[in-house]
């Protein structure tokens, strides 16, 4: 399969699996643990990053699939952050290249961050996909991504 119809299959996966869920947990919980396993070992962590609701200029870990995450990311700071402000994707294929890379693993070599909105239009939270692999995403998937994400909120 090309990496596209894997995309399209995987989005199919999660839809199905999450049709009638309420619990944005148990939503993000899906995608994290499917994406990774479609594709592993590119995908060396799959996680989310939520918008805390008492401080709303941080992020906090939520579900995801991986070695430990950090706990928490300012707006102002990493890759995580740089999505969550400006509400684009962000694809790093250096991640040691970014002077301001939060290093939550060692291991981590590039990276793409998908912010998630609700029905309203407003960040709920961002996907975030390490690789251990320099250059490891592209165009695709950020559209294999960005379609997912539209998905995983009412």
């Amino acid at each position: 399969m090309s990496k596209s119809e894997c995309y399209a299959e995987v989005h199919q996966q999660i839809k199905a699996v999450i049709d009638g869920e309420t619990s944005r947990t148990a939503r993000f919980a899906t995608a994290a643990c499917l994406l990774s396993q479609m594709f592993s070992p590119r995908f060396y962590w799959t996680g989310f990053y939520e918008v805390d609701p008492h401080k709303q200029d941080e992020l906090v870990v939520g579900p995801y699939q991986g070695t430990l995450g950090c706990l928490r990311i300012a707006f102002s700071r990493g890759v995580c952050g740089a999505a969550a402000r400006t509400g684009k994707t962000q694809i790093v294929a250096n991640v040691h290249a970014v002077a301001d890379h939060i290093a939550c693993d060692a291991a981590t070599n590039s990276e793409i961050v998908v912010p998630v909105f609700d029905k309203l239009g407003s960040l709920v939270a961002v996907l975030d996909i390490d690789s251990t692999q320099k250059n490891a995403f592209d165009a695709t998937d950020q559209a294999g991504l960005e379609a997912i994400c539209t998905d995983l909120l009412y």
